[in-house]
């Protein structure tokens, strides 16, 4: 199921400049630049690619493939470029794994909490101060495979939905719902009062993850940065710490295979 969502103003992600640029020689230099700023992103591998031409509310501006990328797609809903694969190198970021097709859009709109809730959503989770991009990615991934259907951000400190979040997610920023708020324990607080039970991980809260998820019919799941975990006024407005018991030799898990964990557990439980 597509994202229903409108266009956005402002993203960040590789975008080349409106107008041509010229190198030290004056010869024209079309690589990519992150702006970080306003407009369209670039969207690269085949899962990505084709979860982003599935869903109708994005606005696709154009369309690459080689001649391996376009057999891989099949037929698109937009007219597609033939370029080469060193062509596809030169227009995205440094190591970006293409597999032979790319497209640029304009971002999805990010929904609104006050909405999600009045829709019915059953399981969500939010992230406090996860900025790596791949570990973004891995959880949107993850939250689609087992039935999470939103991931809450905050505003100004989460990374913005560029190509390597959608490469790692392999299409489920499509499917999953990005929500942005301002200050996450105020969304907890607005979550608890709508019935949410939400449950924080962290390493040395005494109570099992599988207890904690125990009969909860609404339910948020929080994970906080790797090394710094969840900050203490986001932990405050959980209804409850848990932990995932893990060997005693490993101090921690990365935090998308945490929420990996967390989701599996919480579809078992559901």
């Amino acid at each position: 199921m597509a994202r229903n969502h409108s266009r956005r103003g402002k993203a960040g992600g590789w975008t080349p400049d409106d107008a041509p640029r010229r190198d030290a020689s004056g010869a024209r230099d079309d690589s990519p630049r992150d702006r970080g700023g306003d407009g369209p992103v670039w969207i690269w591998g085949t899962h990505a690619v084709a979860a982003a031409l599935a869903n109708p509310d994005r606005q696709i501006e154009s369309l690459l493939v080689t001649e391996s990328g376009a057999e891989r797609i099949g037929p698109t809903r937009v007219k597609a470029q033939a370029v080469t694969a060193r062509e596809l190198d030169h227009r995205l970021p440094p190591g970006a794994v293409h597999q032979g097709v790319a497209l640029r859009a304009e971002p999805l709109e990010p929904s609104v909490l006050d909405d999600v809730i009045a829709d019915g959503a059953k399981r969500l989770v939010i992230l406090d101060q996860v900025s790596d991009p791949h570990n973004l990615g891995a959880v949107f991934r993850s939250a689609a495979a087992f039935g999470f259907e939103g991931v809450i951000l905050q505003t100004r400190v989460a990374p913005p939905m560029t190509g390597v979040v959608a490469k790692s997610a392999a299409g489920a920023i499509e499917t999953v719902q990005e929500i942005r708020v301002v200050n996450l324990a105020r969304a907890l607080d607005q979550l608890a009062e709508a019935g949410y039970h939400a449950v924080g991980l962290a390493g040395e809260a005494s109570r099992d993850l599988a207890e904690a998820l125990r009969g909860a019919e609404k339910l948020v799941i929080v994970l906080g940065a790797e090394g710094e975990g969840i900050r203490p006024a986001v932990a405050k407005a959980c209804a409850e710490l848990a932990r995932i018991p893990i060997a005693a030799a490993m101090e921690s898990l990365n935090v998308s295979n945490a929420a990996a964990i967390a989701f599996y557990e919480a579809s078992r439980k559901g």
